[in-house]
């Protein structure tokens, strides 16, 4: 087992959340763990259990060179003993960035490919293509969604979030994952909202309709506030995540940074009734500032 830090719940103070009358938290679950911080602790746990239940040595998975999945992978091999691989879209460009050094650094074996075979992540002939070069290795798809993921962030908003009496659970959106497993795991009565970092969310919007049936009544995605798409910034965002740290509150430009920017926005609109609690999810990330 991966090794977790008790996270603690921030509240923020602001003028604005008080001439709302809102109270407005934050789940620090950033501080979960040194490197595999987040969401990713908890996207990662059961894969980990599944793949040593199997009998796998290696740990092999996709993304990006600024992929926050593929840091967290990394550095859970290396503390569980695994060996590990990321198939790297896009050409190796030296010198390496702050992501895929740490990677490298923590053992995982870095592979680049073309965006054109990125695309075919997904199908048997290319798996099977990398289990020739590469041997027997356990799959975990890119940012770690799957069946098993989804488990572990059910338990995380069981056994983390469920305690908090809080109106919404707001958490930023990628592949989908992580909100679907949140909403399964808090009651009826807490509206989860979801604020996409891609400009275009079908994928992710699909991925949760399709684990969570009938239960859309329970969630929302904010789809205004992905400045312009994955990764993608702004000189307000900037700005912003500035004024953030001012009040002890690090954030980071492709994720937990345009989720709370939605939050400050969405209550100068009045979107949250008066005397509402509203809980961030700090997914963690911070990496990716440096």
């Amino acid at each position: 087992m991966l090794n977790y830090t008790e996270t603690p719940i921030t509240v923020i103070k602001n003028d604005l959340f008080k001439s709302k009358k809102l109270n407005i938290l934050v789940k620090r679950e950033d501080l979960n763990h040194r490197w595999v911080s987040g969401n990713k602790w908890w996207k990662l746990k059961y894969n980990l259990s599944e793949a040593r239940r199997l009998g796998h040595y290696t740990l092999l998975t996709f993304g990006g060179a600024f992929s926050n999945h593929i840091y967290a992978t990394a550095a859970a091999a290396k503390e569980l003993g695994f060996k590990s691989i990321g198939i790297i879209r896009g050409e190796r460009v030296l010198p390496l960035n702050n992501t895929l050094s740490f990677a490298e650094q923590s053992g995982m074996k870095l592979h680049f490919v073309s965006r054109e075979e990125y695309r075919k992540k997904t199908s048997d002939e290319f798996v099977d293509s990398l289990r020739k070069q590469f041997g027997e290795f356990y799959l975990i798809p890119e940012g770690g969604t799957n069946e098993l993921a989804i488990r572990g962030c059910a338990e995380f908003a069981r056994e983390k979030i469920a305690a908090t009496l809080c109106d919404y659970v707001c958490l930023p959106v990628g592949t989908g994952g992580t909100i679907a497993g949140i909403i399964s795991g808090l009651t009826d009565d807490v509206k989860v909202i979801g604020f996409p970092v891609l400009k275009d969310n079908a994928t992710s919007y699909q991925e949760i309709k399709k684990q969570l049936g009938n239960k859309s009544h329970r969630w929302q995605l904010q789809t205004d506030y992905h400045f312009g798409g994955y990764a993608k910034t702004s000189p307000d965002l900037k700005n912003f995540i500035e004024e953030m740290r001012s009040l002890h509150l690090p954030l980071d430009p492709v994720y937990t940074g345009k989720m709370m920017y939605g939050i400050f926005d969405l209550a100068k609109k009045d979107f949250f009734p008066p005397g509402s609690t509203v809980l961030a999810i700090h997914t963690g990330g911070l990496q990716g500032n440096l």
